[in-house]
């Protein structure tokens, strides 16, 4: 006779297996159909088959490509490829010479195909996504030259995250004050945990920014514990009107396996409850959809049930399902929680359902209408669509199943 703990087990299990194999079918996508041989860096605007529909060159999803390919190479014996290797230097080389600028330290947002730059954006992520790969091709190579551009670029990120961001060229005009977006102290606990989990002394250099960005992220738990709030003002109080009301379940959640992270570092009980109960369990509730559309997490929402602005507020995006699948194995191997459990195969079948593509092509599609729908825009790759949360979330969910079921094997 099974029991609950057998069950799991085995659908866990079960779960690794396909989750591998996702991870290969999505490495091999990216590396068929997303380098450019001739001008160097990736293509990211790829059809369901992977031809490139536009050769416009991203820096996010630059920066996120190199930073996969060097965590892979470097966590994974599977993925120790010279080829991989290399595609990550050369990209690398890329974005040093055609994105970053070495008299203020800024990243262009998008570049032509040659390198031409296109646009800056007003926002510290580019930046930080390519401290993030400079980290990493520094941990797998050894030069010391991408250790130095790192430094550099993250004492502008801290500057401009925690003291002052005129220098990123945002006016802060009368009629729109200055104000706490959730996306500024996630983006730099990210760039700190990547920065400083592998090394005692950063952890103790860089204590106080985590400190920081922890309370900055915590300020956003409005309406008794009940809504992770986008946009509340400096001080951590509800603003008025649509902005105020705004919402992300899946931004919500990422910045739940953020703190999750931090609270395991800091061996912080409270913060693991806020974490899981409160921005993972809680958030997943309110995003969830009605049983009418077969669930999938909804991409917006009004916290009161007015009308959402953006248009897009009803679709069904990759990226929250990713950040939720490695939620929900976060806190299962922190709490070993049936409900936990139970969350994750709701997003685990339904991603599995919609997103993922049965033909002989890997990668997920991206965006989905509100009733799962993938055909008005079967594309696998975009402007913010890359080799990044897909693979992330298929490495590190095989890495927490594996270590749930030693754990399970341990005890048993």
């Amino acid at each position: 006779m099974s029991t609950p703990l057998m069950d799991a087990v085995s659908f866990l299990g079960d779960c690794l297996d396909r989750l591998e194999s996702e991870l290969k079918r999505g490495v091999d996508f990216w590396l068929t159909h997303s380098h450019d041989e001739e001008h160097g860096g990736f293509f990211n605007c790829l059809t369901r088959e992977g031809i490139v529909f536009d050769d416009t060159k991203y820096g996010w999803l630059q920066g996120r490509q190199v930073w996969m390919y060097c965590k892979l190479y470097r966590e994974r014996e599977d993925f120790r490829r010279d080829d991989l290797l290399r595609a990550a230097i050369a990209g690398g080389e890329f974005l040093i010479k055609h994105f970053y600028r070495c008299e203020d330290h800024r990243c262009y947002f998008t570049v032509q195909r040659n390198g031409l730059p296109i646009y800056m954006q007003r926002k510290l992520f580019t930046e930080s996504f390519f401290l993030l790969a400079m980290t990493e091709l520094f941990r797998v190579t050894g030069e010391k030259k991408y250790q130095e551009l790192a430094d550099a670029v993250f004492g502008k990120i801290r500057y401009w995250a925690r003291e002052d961001d005129s220098e990123l060229g945002r006016p802060h005009l009368a009629g729109n004050p200055r104000a706490n977006e959730l996306a500024i102290p996630m983006m730099f606990l990210c760039v700190l945990q990547e920065m400083c989990l592998e090394d005692e002394n950063l952890l103790k250099k860089h204590k106080d920014d985590m400190k920081w960005c922890t309370q900055h992220i915590l300020s956003h738990l409005q309406r008794d514990k009940r809504f992770v709030l986008e946009t509340v003002s400096p001080e951590g109080i509800e603003l008025e009107g649509s902005r105020g009301r705004f919402m992300n379940p899946g931004h919500a959640i990422e910045a739940g396996w953020f703190l999750l992270r931090q609270a395991n570092l800091l061996d912080d009980d409270e913060l693991r409850k806020t974490a899981v109960d409160h921005f993972i369990v809680r958030s997943f509730a309110n995003g969830w959809d009605s049983a009418k559309y077969d669930g999938g997490l909804i991409y917006f929402l009004d916290i009161d049930g007015r009308p959402s602005i953006p248009l897009e507020s009803n679709m069904k995006l990759w990226w929250p399902h990713c950040e939720a699948i490695i939620a929900f194995l976060m806190a299962y191997r922190t709490r070993r929680d049936d409900v936990l459990l139970q969350h994750f195969k709701k997003v685990y079948d339904y991603s599995m359902k919609y997103f993922r593509d049965d033909g002989e092509v890997g990668e997920w599609f991206g965006y989905l209408a509100r009733n799962g729908s993938r055909d008005e825009n079967p594309l696998k790759g975009g402007p913010y669509k890359g080799c990044f949360h897909t693979l992330r979330c298929f490495h590190m969910a095989t890495q927490l199943i594996r270590e749930i079921l030693k754990t399970e094997l341990v005890k048993n």
